[in-house]
């Protein structure tokens, strides 16, 4: 299989919007991997020039370009996969994430987070980054761990909708900011526009679970991505409809919608479906199920469409 690499210029990148009708920058073949070079945030938020902190060149290039920007994210992409047809299914396998840049941002602004209401104002912090130690510390001197994963990865909507903000996750993926998709993590997605249309930015260096701020770390990664179709679902996840993933240890179904409350049914909705599809159990057994040994946590809560997402223990069933 091929190694193809896309790097972020104006070009190759899009800013703030999902649309079947942007043209691929770049086609593949099922199973060729894909290295994505992902840069992060608009001039409003980069570091001042005495502090220390340089912004890569790529982004400056993306920023002079005054390229159009509808809001959200950065998004290199998209790829095509040669093949892909509406009703069929891409796989997206995250092989290895790394750094772009030594720094990176969390912020919040008025009118927008969990708590506007509470945070009228506008607040941002550049936050220093050990590549080499896989850690970040923050300005009042605690150091996290860094858990790097994409924000946003998503294919083409459906072709009806037009061109959609990146902020909204929907059943394409894009802005799912789910920390569990780090590297060796793998994506199902729905496909619904010839070709896939895979486009993948929004680098997250660590986030917990349930955004709140607006913001996670948001820094520039690098990611190497494989790309499978598989013809009308394939045996894994059969008319996919709905963003699925799996990891080493667990497999994810998810939800979202404005209403967290909805967000969860639909998270469990998808969860039930998946074990019917893969154990022989009923419907009403593996709601049961759900409510013993599935763990169902806030993804985020600041996209407009909120996110729940369900981990199911590999092993338990299948």
């Amino acid at each position: 299989m091929t190694t193809h690499r896309l790097s972020p210029t104006p070009q190759t990148v899009r800013w703030g919007t999902f649309d079947a009708a942007h043209p691929p920058v770049l086609t593949v073949k099922s199973g060729d991997t894909v290295v994505l070079e992902c840069v992060s945030g608009g001039p409003e938020v980069m570091p001042e020039a005495d502090s220390g902190f340089a912004i890569p060149p790529a982004l400056a290039a993306i920023h002079a370009a005054n390229l159009p920007r509808v809001g959200g994210h950065i998004i290199t992409g998209p790829v095509a996969v040669a093949g892909a047809e509406p009703g069929d299914m891409l796989e997206v396998h995250v092989e290895k994430i790394e750094f772009g840049a030594e720094w990176g941002y969390c912020g919040f602004r008025p009118l927008a987070g969990t708590l506007p209401e509470d945070f009228p104002t506008r607040f941002l912090s550049h936050i220093p980054i050990d590549r080499a130690r896989r850690t970040c510390r923050l300005p009042w001197g605690t150091e996290l761990e860094l858990a790097p994963f994409f924000g946003v990865m998503g294919v083409a909507p459906p072709p009806a909708y037009g061109a959609i903000s990146t902020i909204q996750p929907r059943e394409h993926g894009g802005n799912l900011d789910n920390k569990e998709l780090g590297a060796g993590s793998t994506l199902f997605l729905p496909v619904w526009a010839e070709g896939a249309l895979f486009s993948a930015g929004d680098g997250h260096g660590v986030q917990g679970d349930g955004e709140v701020c607006i913001n996670a770390l948001e820094t520039c990664l690098t990611g190497t991505f494989r790309l499978t179709l598989h013809k009308g679902g394939g045996a894994k996840a059969p008319m996919l409809r709905y963003p699925r993933a799996e990891t080493a240890t667990h497999f994810i179904s998810m939800g979202m919608n404005e209403d967290l409350d909805l967000a969860m049914k639909q998270a469990l909705r998808e969860m039930i479906a998946f074990i019917c599809a893969r154990a022989n159990l009923s419907r009403e057994e593996a709601y049961q199920f759900c409510s013993l040994a599935v763990d169902f946590h806030v993804t985020q809560t600041v996209n407009g469409e909120k996110g729940v997402h369900g981990l199911l223990r590999k092993g338990l069933l299948f």
